[in-house]
């Protein structure tokens, strides 16, 4: 069963450790996507706070696979002036990325089963992200770097509007590359721990 909080919901909630995993997860955000500008569309959602960010308690693939679907059609149901996207937050099931990249089959298929290809698509971040051609140590795999496995809900429509609004959308990733070796591990990792004093302070 997901734990469902929007940003705004973290400093109230109950259970401390949800605060925390929320609070890092938009640390992250803010720090590494927004901050070195990863994903140019991030900030102007981040400001309207148009994202949901809600974690799933699942200690199983099959509860995680109900909350993702939970997820995908309450963000159907929404306005998108209100609600654009959604980080479904798991940390305590696929933490091993080969296990979670394995589940994002079956999440595509869920988006297909739900007849929600076309209007919703999902984006991977995990602690241990690794492309297929990159090392598990290098930098580049930072991009898709996260604090906790995510599987990132977007509107296919919010998609083709930030692209037409950026030219050179097809270019992100190799900017995102250029990005993440010019910053190197060591500058990831000086980031990440300002990012937790940042959280304890």
């Amino acid at each position: 069963m997901a734990i469902l909080l929007h940003a705004d919901d973290c400093v109230s909630a109950s259970h401390s450790s949800v605060a925390e995993i929320i609070n890092e997860t938009q640390s992250w955000l803010e720090r590494a996507v927004i901050g070195l500008n990863l994903c140019p569309f991030a900030k102007a959602v981040h400001v309207k706070k148009q994202i949901r960010y809600a974690i799933s308690d699942a200690r199983d693939n099959e509860t995680l696979l109900k909350d993702l679907i939970d997820e995908m059609l309450h963000l159907h149901d929404s306005p998108a002036d209100e609600l654009d996207t959604t980080l479904l937050i798991h940390p305590w099931v696929l933490a091993d990325f080969l296990d979670y990249n394995d589940f994002l089959d079956v999440a595509d298929a869920a988006l297909d089963d739900a007849n929600l290809t076309g209007e919703l698509q999902i984006a991977s971040f995990h602690p241990d992200y690794q492309f297929a051609d990159a090392e598990s140590t290098a930098i580049d795999n930072y991009t898709n770097r996260s604090p906790y496995p995510i599987l990132h809900l977007l509107r296919e429509a919010s998609i083709e509007r930030a692209v037409a609004a950026f030219p050179d959308a097809s270019e992100i990733y190799e900017r995102n590359i250029e990005t993440m070796r010019k910053l190197g591990l060591e500058g990831w990792r000086k980031l990440m721990v300002r990012n937790e004093q940042e959280n304890l302070s």
